[in-house]
């Protein structure tokens, strides 16, 4: 159970409905996390900007290779809301999530998430230098703090336990199965 309520409309102050109609307008409804985001709305407009970035990204990756970068980082954190989101867009766009076909640049998009969750001071020269063979340095700006916004999603989600939305109910994930070959789940085990 989420740690922190969600505003709801009818309670809310007159700039907090503003606000909420603004997230309704442009997403079309109002999800767990935004509505937890709502008791602030500078939180709110922060978290909003990963979806700027989406519009950049989106267009150079292409939607699939967006989504399995944001998984690889949402897996990686073991962030059952952003993991389970994550894995109904690759159901939704016809792929089995633990079968995918990834070719070179997917993989070394996919790494790239990986380690930026991990320990992005660890990213090598080996990984960043395959990366910029299919990426412009703007592109590579762009993706990084794209990954970095994920990262604040996970984060934002998984220390709040904010409760996975009733829609995505039938693409849960099973977080000891998701969440096995994470770098992050294997060093909470061993510092245990």
């Amino acid at each position: 159970m989420s740690r922190i309520s969600k505003v709801i409309y009818d309670g809310a102050s007159p700039e907090i409905q503003k606000e909420y109609d603004k997230v309704v307008e442009h997403h079309g409804s109002v999800s767990n996390m935004k509505a937890t985001l709502l008791h602030s709305p500078a939180a709110l407009r922060a978290v909003l900007e990963w979806y700027t970035l989406f519009g950049k990204v989106k267009p150079v990756l292409g939607k699939r290779l967006s989504v399995l970068f944001c998984n690889a980082i949402s897996r990686e954190n073991a962030c059952t809301l952003c993991s389970t989101y994550m894995q109904k867009e690759i159901v939704d766009g016809g792929e089995d999530p633990e079968q995918l076909q990834l070719d070179d640049r997917d993989k070394t998009i996919v790494a790239f998430g990986r380690q930026l969750a991990a320990d992005p001071n660890r990213v090598s020269d080996e990984l960043f230098a395959r990366l910029r063979s299919y990426l412009t340095e703007t592109q590579i700006v762009e993706l990084t703090v794209f990954g970095a916004l994920m990262i604040v999603n996970n984060v934002f989600n998984s220390a709040l336990q904010i409760d996975v939305d009733e829609s995505l109910s039938a693409y849960a994930i099973q977080p000891e199965i998701a969440f096995a070959g994470s770098s992050h789940v294997q060093n909470v085990k061993e510092s245990v």
